[in-house]
């Protein structure tokens, strides 16, 4: 049944990037994979425009920044094996070639690919336009590569060429300190501090008790929701600001973690009244050590962002605020699907992840469309698919 861009051949491929790892030609003292290295860079492009926004006055196409930076994503995919240096001399040199086989590679791994999506990706790689947008995806992109270059650094001090790269990633960051949020995150004061919040996520393994293959952390699966999230609003006809605080809900529904770790569900719900408490105690700690972090205009916006994230909001409720909640918890129960269910196939299975992955399928059996997605459906196919 098509689902429009809602696709789970499409959803699989970004999930994929879970066990594409970066920097594996250094030592690492920690995995690096590019589904974290995503996720990072798009919680630094938010920061970024909002500096823009609310301190220059920037006017910030906001669908328009998180639909690049899911094409970039996209197309990263399908060249992740070269290496910046290679990359970037075929960008300059090749640029249409390269386009031309990842949009042929994309069409044969995904058929039956929304034709409206396919052919405004391919636009997007086509153009050679200079947009707020694309520079501020472009600036975060260098800003969570070096802050994954920094975690290496020390671990590579002879390495032939680390200079080198260390000295091309500052020269790329300073090509953009005309940014605001450039400036303010290389001061290594509080923003920075917001942005190495959300990167250690990417230390925090989901699904703890149960080995599994990919390990996927709690930063990359934020943004698998965020993706799916954008991809459900597309489906839905979602107003621009519904898709975009769809999209932001997701990205950052799971960044209380950073200060209580990701408690699992059956351990929230052993104990009568103790999800609620470690709900209110996790909004303290938000209000208390994230918020702070943040410029004061932003923060009765972010803290909308976080609190109750899966609770649908309509205008007539929230004086504006309307998120697809019960939409949004569709997301993350397909990713947590996602993640037991690959592991599985991939040989590595246990009772809690068999017993996982049946619970989801359960809770979507029965009237399983939400918000016109049949989440059980994708369910089914992503299950039967090889990989």
């Amino acid at each position: 049944m098509s689902q429009g861009p809602v696709n789970a051949k499409l959803i699989y491929k970004f999930f994929e990037a879970a066990n594409m790892q970066r920097w594996n030609d250094h030592i690492r003292p920690v995995e690096l994979t590019e589904l974290d290295k995503q996720s990072h860079k798009m919680v630094i492009a938010y920061v970024l425009a909002r500096f823009e926004e609310t301190e220059k006055g920037t006017h910030i196409d906001w669908p328009k920044l998180i639909e690049g930076g899911i094409f970039e994503f996209l197309h990263r995919l399908f060249l992740t094996d070269l290496k910046p240096p290679v990359f970037h001399h075929l960008q300059r040199e090749k640029g249409k070639e390269l386009n031309e086989y990842v949009f042929r590679e994309l069409v044969s791994e995904v058929p039956d690919i929304d034709n409206e999506f396919l052919e405004r990706f391919k636009a997007y790689h086509s153009r050679d336009e200079e947009s707020i947008e694309r520079r501020v995806l472009r600036a975060a992109h260098y800003l969570a590569t070096n802050w994954e270059f920094h975690l290496i650094y020390s671990a590579n001090p002879t390495m032939l060429g680390i200079e080198e790269t260390k000295r091309s990633i500052e020269m790329q960051i300073e090509d953009h300190y005309d940014l605001i949020g450039v400036q303010r995150i290389m001061l290594a004061k509080k923003s920075y501090g917001f942005i190495e919040f959300c990167g250690q996520l990417r230390y925090q393994q989901r699904w703890a008790r149960a080995p599994r293959i990919p390990r996927t952390s709690v930063l990359g699966h934020m943004l698998m929701v965020a993706i799916m999230s954008y991809l459900c609003s597309l489906r839905i006809n979602a107003p621009p600001e519904r898709l975009v605080r769809n999209f932001y809900t997701a990205l950052f529904h799971d960044l209380p973690e950073v200060l209580t770790k990701d408690i699992i569900t059956p351990v929230k719900r052993s104990v009568g009244g103790l999800e609620e408490l470690i709900s209110d105690y996790e909004q303290q700690q938000v209000m208390e050590k994230l918020l702070p972090l943040l410029p004061a205009p932003w923060r009765r916006d972010f803290e909308q962002l976080l609190v109750d994230p899966f609770r649908t909001r309509t205008n007539d409720n929230e004086g504006g605020w309307v998120v697809d909640g019960a939409m949004l918890k569709g997301c993350d129960n397909l990713a947590a699907f996602i993640e037991a269910s690959s592991s599985i196939k991939y040989g590595v299975s246990s009772k809690v992840l068999r017993v996982g992955k049946q619970r989801l399928m359960e809770i979507y059996h029965n009237g399983g469309m939400v918000a016109g997605i049949d989440f059980y459906q994708l369910m089914l196919e992503m299950d039967h698919m090889e990989i």
